[in-house]
C-alpha cells in the first residue's frame, strides 16, 4: 500500500514540475490573492462570482457592476454615481472598505501598503471584460418551488434529517454563484418564531458584530471583526441593551472569546485574533480593558487568508484551550502531492490527514495549555469549524462546520458533530466519511476508511456559524420550556453556492443525553424577501442571563431577542 501511495505522489509531483516549466512563478500579488482572496473571489474570465464578485477585468469598470453578482445597495449607488475602479480607487478601498463605501459588505481590509500594492498590480494585469454569466431572471423562483431545501420552504417547526446514504454524486448540478443582496428590513417586519415565543430587538448594531458571549454578570460581549474591536452591551431589564461601550480596540479581526477560568469570577477574557490569541485581565462588570492585551499564542498558522474566524473554548476541567482554524482554500487544490517531510513524520506532528503548504495547521482544531504552551493538534479535516463549544456534562468538544464548495447544489452537507481527540473528518481528501473529493482523486487512498462521519448533517451550503447549548441560567425569568434543555441552537448564515438559496435562519439541533440525534428543525426564519434579496443573516447565538436567546444578525445589524410569550 505504501509503495502505491508513493507512486501516486511521484506521478503528481512530476506533473507539477512539468507545469512549473511552462508557467512562470506567481508574482507576489498573485500569491497574496491566492492566499487571502481566492476563497471569495475568482479571476477566471470564464467563471462567474463566488461569495464575492469576479475580479477579472476589475480596473476600468464601474463599482458594483460585475455581471451576475448581487451587490449591496451601497456598491450599486457608488457605481451609479460614476465611480470607477482605478488604482487610486482600489488603493483607498482596500485600506478600509467601509470607510471608502459606507455600507459595503466587503469585510476584509489590506492596510499594509507592502501587501496592497502588489495585489493591485496583479489585479490590474487581469484585463478584459468579465465573462461570467449573468443570473438568468426568473429561473431561480421556479427551481425554489420544487426544492424542499429552498428558502421558500423554511418555517418554524419544519424538521430535517439528512443521511450519508442519500448523498448525490459530485457535479449532479452546476456550481452556482448566487450570493444574496442585502435589502432594508421592511417596516414592521420581524423574523418568524414558533407559537409560544416572541421576537424583539435587543440592540441595533451598525458595526454588524458576529459573535455574542455572555459574561458572568450578564453583560453581552460582542466581537466586531471588521472594526477590530470588542463591544460590551449592558441591559438592566434584559429586554433591550441600554448601553454599548468599546471594551478593546486595535485587534486584528477578533472573533472567538472565552472567559477564564469558568464560573462566577473569571480573571481573564481570552480573544482569538485572525492569527494569534491574546487575553485581557477581567473582573466582573468591567466595561473597558484594564490594560494592553497579553499575547498567549503569537501565531496560530503560517497563513491567515481564506477563512478568518477563530473560535475559542476551554475544556471542562480548564486545563486545555481549544482554537479552531479554518482552511485557507476551498479544497487545497495547489498544495502539491506530498508534505515537505516524510508523511508519517508530518502526520505525527500535524495529525492524521493534516494538509500542508498554505494549509499547514489549517482546517483543524488546535489545543494549548491556558498559558499558550504545549501546542498540539487535537483534530483535523474540519474545513471551517466556526461554531465550537464544550458540551456541558459530557465535556465533549463540538463543532459546526462549513464544508467545501463548487461540487453542486446539494453536496457536500455542512454539519454539526462531536469532535474526537485525534479524529480526522475528511477535508480536503474526503467528505462525509469515505466520499473521495473528485478533484483530488487518488492523492490519499491511504485515508480511505479513516474519516469520521459527522453526527448531524445539514443542507449543503447553509453556512453554519455560531452555536450555543440551551441551558437556562439559575433563576432565569424567561427560561424556555424544559424540553429545550440540552439542545443546540445554531445560526445558518445562508448560501451563495446554491442555485436556490438556503439557510438564513436559526435552527434547533436535537440532542439526547449529550449525543446529536441527527435531526434539526427550523426555529427562526423569515429573513429572505425573494430569490435575490434578504434582510437578515443570523451569525451567532447565545443565552442571556434571563434565559432568552440573543441572535446576532450581521446582515441587518440587529441583535434579536427570542423569549417565551408569557
Amino acid at each position: 500500500m505504501r509503495r502505491k501511495i508513493l507512486t501516486v505522489h511521484a506521478v503528481l509531483l512530476a506533473a507539477l514540475a512539468a507545469a512549473n516549466v511552462v508557467h512562470a512563478a506567481p508574482s507576489v500579488g498573485q500569491t497574496f490573492f491566492e492566499n487571502n482572496c481566492a476563497e471569495c473571489h475568482t479571476v477566471d474570465p470564464k467563471m462567474g462570482s463566488r461569495s464575492g464578485p469576479s475580479l477579472y477585468g476589475l480596473l476600468g469598470r464601474k463599482l458594483g457592476s460585475a455581471p451576475g453578482y448581487n451587490y449591496s445597495e451601497a456598491m450599486v449607488k457608488a457605481g451609479a454615481s460614476g465611480r470607477t475602479w482605478t488604482r487610486a480607487e482600489l488603493d483607498v478601498f482596500l485600506v478600509d472598505p467601509d470607510q471608502a463605501v459606507p455600507g459595503t459588505t466587503m469585510p476584509v481590509m489590506v492596510p499594509d501598503k507592502a501587501e496592497r500594492e502588489p495585489l493591485i498590480d496583479y489585479l490590474a494585469s487581469l484585463s478584459g471584460p468579465a465573462q461570467g454569466p449573468a443570473a438568468a431572471a426568473g429561473t431561480a423562483g421556479t427551481a425554489a418551488r420544487a426544492d424542499a431545501a429552498a428558502w421558500g420552504e423554511n418555517k418554524p417547526g419544519k424538521r430535517h434529517r439528512i443521511t450519508a446514504a442519500e448523498l448525490v454524486a459530485p457535479f449532479a448540478s452546476s456550481s452556482a454563484g448566487n450570493g444574496s443582496k442585502l435589502a432594508p428590513r421592511p417596516e414592521g417586519a420581524l423574523p418568524a418564531v414558533p407559537p409560544g415565543f416572541k421576537v424583539s430587538i435587543f440592540a441595533t448594531d451598525p458595526e454588524k458584530g458576529r459573535l455574542p458571549v455572555r459574561a458572568p454578570n450578564g453583560d453581552i460581549f460582542l466581537a466586531e471583526p471588521a472594526k477590530g474591536q470588542i463591544k460590551v452591551l449592558r441591559s438592566s431589564n434584559g429586554e433591550s441593551a441600554e448601553s454599548a461601550s468599546v471594551f478593546a480596540s486595535g485587534l486584528t479581526r477578533p472573533y472567538g472569546m472565552a472567559f477564564y477560568p469558568s464560573g462566577a469570577h473569571p480573571k481573564y477574557l481570552y480573544v482569538a485574533n485572525v492569527n494569534s490569541v491574546v487575553r485581557f485581565p477581567y473582573s466582573n462588570g468591567d466595561l473597558a480593558a484594564r490594560g494592553e492585551p497579553e499575547v498567549v499564542v503569537a501565531q496560530l498558522a503560517g497563513t491567515s487568508g481564506g477563512h478568518v474566524t477563530r473560535t475559542l473554548a476551554f475544556s471542562q476541567d480548564g486545563k486545555t484551550m481549544f482554537v479552531s482554524v479554518g482552511s485557507a482554500t476551498n479544497y487545497a487544490s495547489d498544495i502539491g502531492a506530498q508534505p515537505p517531510e516524510p508523511l508519517a513524520q508530518w502526520e505525527a506532528r500535524h495529525g492524521l490527514g493534516g494538509a500542508w503548504g498554505v494549509e499547514t495547521d489549517r482546517a483543524a482544531v488546535l489545543a494549548f495549555d491556558p498559558d499558550g504552551g504545549n501546542r498540539r493538534t487535537y483534530a483535523t479535516g474540519l474545513r471551517n469549524c466556526v461554531g465550537m463549544l464544550v458540551y456541558p456534562g459530557t465535556g465533549e468538544l463540538m463543532c459546526s462546520v462549513n464544508e467545501r464548495d463548487e461540487l453542486g447544489d446539494n453536496l457536500p452537507p455542512d454539519y454539526v458533530t462531536r469532535v474526537k481527540k485525534g479524529g480526522f473528518y475528511g477535508w480536503p481528501w474526503y467528505y462525509i466519511g469515505d466520499h473521495e473529493e473528485p478533484r483530488l482523486k487518488g492523492v490519499r487512498p491511504d485515508l480511505k476508511g479513516k474519516a469520521i462521519v459527522p453526527d448531524t448533517l445539514l443542507q449543503a451550503h447553509s453556512a453554519p456559524l455560531g452555536m450555543v447549548v440551551y441551558h437556562a441560567p439559575a433563576g432565569a425569568k424567561h427560561a424556555f420550556p424544559r424540553e429545550f434543555e440540552g439542545d443546540i441552537f445554531l445560526a445558518l448564515h445562508g448560501s451563495w453556492n446554491r442555485g436556490t438559496r438556503t439557510g438564513y435562519k436559526l435552527v434547533r439541533v436535537f440532542m439526547k443525553k449529550g449525543v446529536p440525534t441527527g435531526e434539526y428543525e427550523d426555529f427562526m426564519t423569515g429573513m429572505v424577501l425573494s430569490d435575490r434579496d434578504v434582510w437578515g443573516r443570523p451569525a451567532a447565538v447565545t443565552v442571556a442571563a434571563d434565559g432568552a436567546l440573543l441572535v446576532a444578525d450581521d446582515g441587518g445589524g440587529v441583535i434579536w431577542r427570542i423569549a417565551p410569550a408569557r
